[in-house]
């Protein structure tokens, strides 16, 4: 009798474990969702959440291995995200909160999207039950969010949340922008009994071989480009267009707003196109025929009154060989394959010239020449400096090797998030994030979550005092000079922005330097820091 009332005991016992296990393995829609992150390679989210968003807060919360990142203001989520897309090559998550957080991130999605960038949004919607009251929060969040993103779904039942987890993903890994629109009540609901994990990349397209062999034929002819975008701008690819251009005798083109590119000692020699509509046409003037891999044609950024839209001459042929969704790698090896590339070929490299410094008031110029100095090989800039850039980068490109990341889209306030983005996915490398005043109060918060994470960034805010790209497209747009009206729209003189009184209300360390020889120093000081470092450079 005793050993048959201990068998109960333990029969008891162990039904207790079985149902403590099976509650413990259950999962809410928030809780796959999260797990299928996880077991699909994305363990980045950058965040600001609200209510909407608490059950999946809580998932969060119990996976320690996926870390969360706040950006005070939703345009800073996803251009961070942007950034760690860039530098990782992997898909970046965030948290946004209903239709009016997706849309205070929209701006530095489109810059995303124009780069390319694998970026999963997962954004918090009302219970579907509570979409007929009309809250206060609600809106056309499925219109807003499809006005930006490649692929756009709506959870409504927690059992469905993994496997649009899932897609979404197996989406962004394309370099698309994927939004999955979370209901609370599939949030809290049922998850699925199995999660889902995002397919294998599938193959993308690659152009058919006669068209290969067609297109290296092509760059073998007088006046012709290749020109070139996303991985062909860096690392193997770069090598393989170069290799192509010497085999070839074309000419090497990148992009003006390349979203990275590799520069400095040892890098592919490209010539980067121009912003200003007037320099891009008389640089392409004797070009015949561009071969375009993973880049779209050139265009102005704007159009201008009694000029064309597109810089290239007339009758000078466009070859859109490879999309840049397509596969572009593989296409460069077909091309170097089809025009004879054997490894012999002397590659251009950019050869290292480090100026000296001058004396005397700190210019666009002196800026190029003290990052010259200063940054070290392997670093990352991420540049937002268009006006004050024409004086720094042709001496920041001749420096030591380093990516550069631009402002893709042209909506200004991308540098300060996409260097957090970049400080994440490489926090080894040091991060340089060069702004004007003006681009850099649109995300002044990113400050902040760069000293809550002590990331090694060095902040390089430019302060020319106003948005000064503006006083030169209007004089391009033919019109007057600026009055009364045009000035108090353009300068940001009148109180004076204090950024290192700025910089430290968001717990960042700064000074402000207006000679070349201090901002030199203040580089130094910099490097010699733990964590986020902020200079004014006063031109």
């Amino acid at each position: 009798m005793a050993q048959f009332n201990l068998i109960m005991d333990r029969t008891a016992i162990l039904s207790e474990i079985w149902a403590f296990n099976e509650e413990s393995l259950h999962m809410n829609g928030a809780e796959s969702l999260v797990e299928t992150m996880l077991a699909s390679d994305v363990s980045i989210c950058f965040a600001n959440p609200g209510t909407s968003e608490m059950h999946f807060v809580a998932a969060l919360d119990t996976h320690p291995e996926m870390r969360c990142i706040l950006c005070l203001f939703e345009g800073g989520v996803t251009g961070a995200a942007d950034g760690y897309a860039r530098m990782s090559g992997n898909v970046a998550g965030t948290l946004l909160h209903l239709g009016p957080g997706f849309a205070n991130g929209w701006a530095n999605l489109h810059n995303a999207r124009k780069g390319l960038s694998g970026i999963l949004n997962v954004v918090g919607d009302h219970a579907g039950y509570h979409l007929k009251h009309d809250a206060p929060l609600q809106s056309d969040l499925d219109g807003v969010a499809g006005s930006i993103s490649h692929w756009v779904r709506r959870a409504t039942d927690g059992t469905m949340v993994s496997q649009l987890g899932a897609d979404a993903i197996q989406a962004a890994r394309g370099g698309q922008i994927a939004t999955l629109i979370l209901q609370a009540d599939a949030a809290w609901g049922d998850g699925a009994s199995d999660v889902q994990t995002a397919s294998p990349t599938l193959p993308k397209h690659r152009p058919d071989a006669h068209r290969i062999v067609a297109a290296a034929g092509d760059l073998t002819k007088p006046g012709a480009a290749l020109l070139v975008g996303g991985p062909a701008l860096f690392g193997k690819g770069a090598e393989l267009a170069g290799q192509i251009a010497a085999r070839t005798g074309c000419r090497l083109l990148a992009p003006f707003f390349a979203p990275r590119i590799a520069f400095g000692d040892g890098a592919v020699k490209f010539e980067p196109l121009f912003y200003p509509s007037d320099l891009n046409a008389e640089f392409l003037r004797d070009f015949t025929r561009i071969v375009l891999v993973g880049e779209d044609p050139p265009v102005n950024f704007f159009a201008y009154p009694g000029k064309p839209s597109t810089p290239e001459p007339a009758g000078c042929a466009i070859d859109r060989l490879c999309y840049g969704d397509w596969d572009i790698l593989a296409t460069l090896q077909d091309l170097a394959d089809a025009a004879g590339v054997d490894g012999s070929e002397t590659i251009a490299r950019i050869q290292p010239s480090i100026p000296d410094s001058q004396t005397g008031k700190l210019t666009a110029e002196g800026i190029g020449r003290g990052l010259a100095q200063s940054i070290p090989a392997g670093s990352i800039l991420v540049n937002e400096a268009v006006t004050a850039g024409q004086g720094i980068w042709p001496f920041v490109n001749l420096a030591a090797s380093h990516d550069r990341l631009n402002n893709t889209g042209g909506s200004i306030g991308q540098c300060l998030p996409n260097a957090l983005g970049a400080a994440t996915a490489c926090p080894d490398r040091p991060v340089f994030a060069v702004s004007g005043d003006g681009s850099a109060m649109y995300q002044l918060q990113s400050l902040w979550t760069a000293a809550r994470e002590r990331m090694d960034i060095t902040f390089v805010i430019i302060a020319n005092r106003g948005y000064q790209i503006l006083h030169h497209e209007l004089e391009a747009q033919g019109a007057p000079k600026p009055g009364r009206n045009a000035r108090a729209m353009f300068d940001i003189e009148d109180p004076l922005l204090d950024w290192i009184s700025l910089a430290k209300g968001h717990g960042v360390v700064g000074e402000r330097v207006e000679t070349e020889q201090a901002f030199v120093e203040a580089l130094n000081t910099a490097a010699a820091s733990k964590g986020p470092y902020l200079i004014e450079a006063a031109i």
